[in-house]
């Protein structure tokens, strides 16, 4: 009932909120040279989803620092697999795989 002022949560007073932001302009401006040193900062912060994250990008480092460096993007391959599979989605029950093909031709 009469409760006084909710108290913010202490996990972020700490440090490790820099950590989310300072990897934002990395990524918007493409730049791969403090990568390496974020993803150590990261694999021991205060957050088990950030030392996650970071985990993730540590296994395959090379992977990340190539999709910051290069300017190819699966960006169109992902976008056409994302169209196939809501078709197929839509089809699902419905029909054989040549009415599927004729759809994805189609369209």
């Amino acid at each position: 009932m009469g409760q006084g002022p909710q108290r913010p949560d202490p996990r972020l007073q700490r440090p490790d909120r820099h950590l989310t932001t300072s990897i934002t302009p990395q990524a918007q401006t493409r730049k791969s040279t403090h990568s390496h040193a974020w993803i150590d900062r990261a694999r021991h912060a205060g957050y088990a989803e950030l030392r996650g994250f970071a985990a993730g990008l540590a296994s395959d480092r090379d992977a990340v620092v190539a999709g910051l460096a290069q300017l190819w993007s699966s960006g169109p391959v992902e976008g056409q697999v994302n169209r196939i599979k809501t078709i197929k989605r839509q089809m699902y029950g419905r029909a054989n795989l040549d009415l599927l093909r004729k759809r994805v031709l189609a369209t």
